[in-house]
């Protein structure tokens, strides 16, 4: 049976994460990989709903319903999207996963509580986190002219980078996490990534079993 890898990258909102992911999985098909590219808040009705949330098209609701929120649409996008492609022996590229929920939402409310309602999520082959000022991150939003969202004001996504470095602090024993900086040239970036990637054996073998 075909065993894929899940690859995902992380940061800041304006790091670059959705730059970066799609010259991945352009790169990774380009040399002959099965690539499969998708994305959190994913593209199911419950991550749908997420993205109304977060562009201020409902009435605001408590982190802790926002850290649900993720969780269950995380389960969802598991098992609709991400576990059939693995299965066939796709790399999955995935623009954020469980550590923006850590990130963003156990700045918020209690990061352990947030750890646990994601305890079933799949864990990554390996996490690229993209590290840049939260300044120039800003300014890559407003060049970009990306409307903007719940967690866009600056002091949030101060405390938003400080929730990164717990993250690593916590799960950087148990998983693969490689922090890059961001603020590099895309292309020089880019090549940096799949080299990381490939690292991983991002060449899914055939088990035996």
């Amino acid at each position: 049976m075909a065993t894929g890898k899940l690859i995902v990258l992380e940061g800041i909102d304006g790091a670059g994460t959705t730059t970066q992911a799609e010259r991945l999985v352009l790169a990774l098909r380009a040399s002959g990989r099965d690539a499969h590219l998708t994305r959190q808040p994913s593209g199911g009705p419950i991550g749908r709903l997420l993205r109304d949330f977060l562009l201020g098209e409902h009435a605001p609701v408590d982190p802790t319903t926002m850290a649900l929120l993720f969780a269950a649409d995380r389960a969802d996008h598991l098992s609709r999207e991400v576990e059939p492609a693995l299965r066939r022996g796709a790399i999955v590229v995935s623009d954020r996963w469980y550590h923006s929920s850590l990130a963003y939402q156990g700045a918020e409310t209690d990061f352990d509580w947030v750890l646990t309602i994601n305890a079933r999520a799949r864990r990554p082959d390996l996490t690229v986190l993209l590290e840049v000022p939260v300044e120039l991150a800003a300014m890559r939003r407003k060049v970009a002219r990306r409307q903007e969202e719940l967690y866009d004001q600056l002091d949030v996504q101060r405390r938003v980078a400080v929730g990164y470095q717990r993250v690593i602090e916590r799960l950087g024993s148990g998983e693969r996490i490689v922090t890059c900086d961001g603020s590099r040239p895309v292309e020089e970036l880019g090549v940096e990534i799949l080299g990381l990637v490939l690292e991983t054996g991002a060449l899914p073998c055939v088990s035996t079993t």
